[in-house]
């Protein structure tokens, strides 16, 4: 029962700190994923740099169509977190009272973490992919939700789903990263905490940088399959000749990189790298920012539910 309740207290923290990171952040995001998303025909670029996307929206007077999917990322993203901070926690508990260790080492914790990945993957693709199509469809045009997933069939909300399991490595290695060095800050003060006591927790600073080194590494390793991805998801551009790059026929993973790598060169997998990582960085050091620092008061209120659930239990048993 303990351990449930951690589980679920790790993941409705880090479901709570993804909703307000993803709201806070989602211009930038927008600007991001229609950078990465555009693709270059016959030298043609539309945007030359980030800042491109957001001066584009100014001049055109739809400055809130930066939020356009934003009700759909943080379902998403909530979701998402919700299901990876359970299974993540769910699955290093499971580890630990079948293996008997006081620890996880570096390959169990990737394994793990790429296991609560994996199924987070495949819960929340056509969420994933709507997002996607919403944030590079033309300012002002983004259909809801279900217009957009209905659109195509079953297979085409799940576009990219191969490649996003190929990704559950990029939460892996930053969780692992951001583990290992948690448990060595805490590790020299540590004491045993009591039965009943609250998760220890980062400060604010050391988690922000933390989690801005974890996430940093973890882009910069996987970028190439993260620009492919999102390249693979977007809406068809209503650009003619963008068209004739990418048409939507044949945005498979093999000729969407085959197609960066003719028209763009090596370099284009990394188009947008920079616009990546200060957008994903900023976003899981506040994700995990306001995780750590709203852990224990969601721990003590997971323990009151209880007391008060057991207590219930025991009046209507002696009623």
């Amino acid at each position: 029962m303990g351990a449930d309740l951690e589980s679920i207290s790790e993941a409705t923290s880090g479901a709570i700190g993804s909703l307000l990171s993803t709201t806070i952040l989602y211009p930038l995001d927008t600007c991001k994923t229609r950078y990465q998303a555009e693709a270059r025909a016959h030298g043609q670029q539309k945007y030359r740099n980030l800042s491109d996307v957001f001066w584009e929206a100014l001049s055109s007077g739809k400055v809130l169509s930066l939020y356009q999917g934003l009700g759909t990322k943080n379902l998403q993203s909530f979701i998402a977190q919700f299901v990876y901070f359970y299974g993540y926690s769910y699955f290093k508990k499971l580890y630990l009272e079948k293996s008997g260790s006081q620890s996880i080492g570096t390959k169990a914790n990737l394994i793990i973490a790429a296991a609560a990945g994996a199924c987070t993957a495949i819960v929340i693709q056509p969420l994933d992919t709507a997002s996607s199509r919403m944030q590079t469809s033309a300012f002002g045009k983004s259909k809801g939700l279900w217009k957009t997933l209905s659109e195509g069939n079953w297979s085409d909300a799940f576009d990219g789903l191969g490649i996003s399991l190929l990704l559950t490595t990029n939460p892996a290695i930053q969780y692992t990263v951001f583990d290992q060095l948690k448990q060595r800050i805490v590790k020299r003060n540590q004491k045993k905490a009591a039965k009943g006591s609250s998760p220890e927790a980062l400060s604010a600073f050391s988690a922000f940088v933390l989690g801005a080194i974890s996430k940093s590494i973890a882009t910069f390793l996987t970028y190439p399959a993260i620009r492919c991805k999102v390249v693979i998801q977007a809406a068809d551009p209503n650009d003619d000749e963008t068209k004739k790059a990418l048409p939507k026929s044949r945005k498979t993973v093999p000729r969407v990189m085959y197609a960066i790598w003719r028209r763009e060169g090596a370099l284009g997998f990394f188009k947008g790298l920079h616009a990546q990582i200060l957008k994903t960085v900023l976003s899981s050091a506040l994700l995990l920012m306001i995780k750590e620092k709203i852990t224990a008061t969601t721990w003590v209120l997971m323990l009151a539910i209880r007391q008060y659930l057991l207590l219930t239990r025991g009046r209507l048993k002696s009623a």
